[in-house]
Parts: structure tokens; C-alpha cells; sequence
């Protein structure tokens, strides 16, 4: 492994085979400590944070099969068009308060509409007057002209999820396509857009597919890559699922680190069900982290994870308490 370490800082990519006979057979402890060898090699101390805020919320016309917020399926989550501006701005300042570096607005549905987005852009002038965040929208699929409209707005980051490997795709999602997901990530960076991008684990995949994720990610140049853990929601199709182990999380969490060295692998949803063994993801190779609540699952408090990230010894930039 840290012959495979020295190849990787000179410039080598880990090939599909080697990174899944890796995956397999290398001794967990050795393949967490070389993941994280690289990160600290590559990012240091660094930590990057973002946080979001369900900006629309359910009635969502796609049949993602993880998600309470499909209409299709019978979960009661709340149901609004747009958030509360006073609420969106009051949880960027906490967030600004605590370190955090970014800000997202996520919408249900598989695309805005032109009206929503200029009800949106209220919200982003509000929150570029109060806060120094920077901004970023998740928004589902784009045309040309929506992302143009969000780069008008000082939207500086596009996040759109593969959610899974291409050949795994249409075990989650029947009403758009792995593709389209990949001609909205290419019309973000076409309109001036950083890109983030990533998937969830846990979803009946297996360990190959998620291998697969994560090279399709690298031939995309992703640089932020979200790594969700899927929480098992009740009167969904995954309801049923079990939850991934600890050391399968990890293992994907290093591999990620190792396909794709010079990306932020950042934690997301999820990860609160490894409970006090969630920080032994930022020892096996991650080196960012949604932080707060999430969409429809709840997250850790924003004063734990600073107080985690701080013990493992992050720096977090900002005025954190």
C-alpha cells in the first residue's frame, strides 16, 4: 500500500482491477491508513464544509426509490414551493457562526421552472447581503439557460448526484436517466460552474458498482464528490434494506480517496448511523463533510461535528464557537 501511495502522489491512476482486488483483499487497517496517508499528503489539514437547506420540499414527480419526498410513494414528509427566506437566512448564519465555507439551496422535483428560480433568486440576494458564504444550488436537471441564470444569481457550485454507477442506475430511478444526470453536470461547467457530484451507498449495489461510481466520477473531473449512506426509509422501496456495516462505509470511503486523490470525498447523509464511529471516516480518507440536518433524515448538531472535527485535528476556518 504505500508503494501504491508513492505511484499515486507521482501521478499514476488506479486502474479498475487493481482498485477492486484492493478493495477485496488488502487488510482493512492498512488500505484506511494508506487512504489516509494520501489525504494528508494532498489536502493537509484541511476540511471542507458545506450545509443545505430544502428549499423545496416532497411532491416530487421521480420514482427515486430511496427518497421520501417521491410522490409516488407514501412517506408523510412536509410539503412546501419555497422555503421561508427568514428561515434559509437564519440557518446560513449559523452555519457562517460555526465554519462552515458553503451554503447550498436543494430542491425536490426533477427540475425548477423559471418562476421558482426567480423566487429563488430573492433568496441568494438575501443571503449574499447577510452572509460571506459561498453559494450553491442543487436544482436537478439544467438546461443551458438555468445554469446561466443560477452564475447571474453568484451561484458558484452546481451539485447534481450520479447517486449510483451507470450500470446500476435503473435499479433506483425509472423517470430520468444516469445520462441525464452527466448532460446536466457538463451544461453546469459549461455555464462557468464548479461541480459537485457523488452518490449513495447501501442501496443494494454491489462493491464493484460503487467502484464503478467512483471511476465515473474521476472521468468526469469531479472534485467534490458527496458520499451518502442510505438511511432506510419506511414505505419506500429501499425501506427494507439493511444498513451498510462500518467497515464497508469505510472501505468505499478509502477507495473513493484513492480513484480520485486530488477530490474533496465529502461525508453526507448518513453518516450519523455510524454513530460514535462516524470520525473513522476522516481517518480512512475523507477530508470534507455536509454538516447540520439533512433533507428528510437528521444529521448531527453542527457544535458535534465541529467539536469531532477538532479532536481528529481539522482545521475549520471561521469563527467557529
Amino acid at each position: 500500500m504505500n508503494e501504491i501511495v508513492v505511484q499515486i502522489l507521482a501521478g499514476r491512476d488506479l486502474q479498475f482491477d487493481e482498485a477492486f482486488e484492493l478493495a477485496n483483499t488488502c487488510e482493512p487497517a492498512e488500505l484506511y491508513r494508506a487512504a489516509d496517508d494520501l489525504r494528508e499528503h494532498l489536502h493537509k489539514k484541511s476540511l471542507d464544509l458545506c450545509s443545505i437547506v430544502n428549499a423545496k420540499s416532497g411532491k416530487c414527480s421521480e420514482d427515486c426509490k430511496f427518497c421520501a419526498q417521491s410522490a409516488h410513494y407514501d412517506v408523510d414528509v412536509v410539503s412546501y414551493d419555497v422555503v421561508d427566506i427568514v428561515q434559509a437566512v437564519e440557518l446560513a448564519k449559523e452555519n457562517e457562526q460555526y465554519g462552515v465555507q458553503r451554503f447550498s439551496l436543494v430542491t425536490a422535483g426533477k427540475t425548477v421552472s423559471e418562476r421558482q428560480l426567480e423566487e429563488f433568486r430573492v433568496i441568494y440576494e438575501k443571503l449574499h447581503e447577510e452572509t460571506h458564504l459561498s453559494f450553491c444550488a442543487s436544482m436537478g436537471l439544467l438546461t443551458p439557460e438555468k445554469a446561466l441564470k443560477l452564475k447571474e444569481m453568484g451561484v458558484a457550485r452546481y451539485h447534481c448526484n450520479l447517486e449510483t454507477s451507470r450500470s446500476y442506475f435503473g435499479s433506483v430511478c425509472t423517470t430520468h436517466t444516469w445520462h441525464e444526470k452527466v448532460a446536466t453536470i457538463k451544461i453546469a461547467r459549461d455555464a462557468g460552474l464548479e461541480v459537485c457530484s457523488g452518490g449513495i451507498i447501501g442501496m443494494g449495489e454491489s462493491l464493484a458498482q460503487r467502484l464503478e461510481m467512483a471511476f465515473e466520477l474521476r472521468e468526469l473531473g469531479i472534485l467534490s464528490i458527496p458520499l451518502n449512506i442510505l438511511t432506510p426509509i419506511k414505505d419506500t422501496p429501499f425501506g427494507h434494506l439493511q444498513p451498510l456495516s462500518v467497515g464497508e462505509v469505510l472501505t468505499c470511503v478509502a477507495m473513493f480517496r484513492l480513484i480520485n486523490p486530488q477530490a474533496v470525498i465529502r461525508l453526507a447523509g448518513g453518516r450519523n448511523l455510524l454513530g460514535s464511529e462516524q470520525n473513522k471516516c476522516f481517518t480512512a480518507g475523507a477530508n470534507g463533510a455536509i454538516v447540520g440536518n439533512y433533507l428528510t433524515t437528521v444529521g448531527n448538531t453542527l457544535s458535534e461535528d465541529i467539536a469531532m472535527f477538532r479532536a481528529l485535528g481539522f482545521d475549520v476556518d471561521g469563527n467557529a464557537k
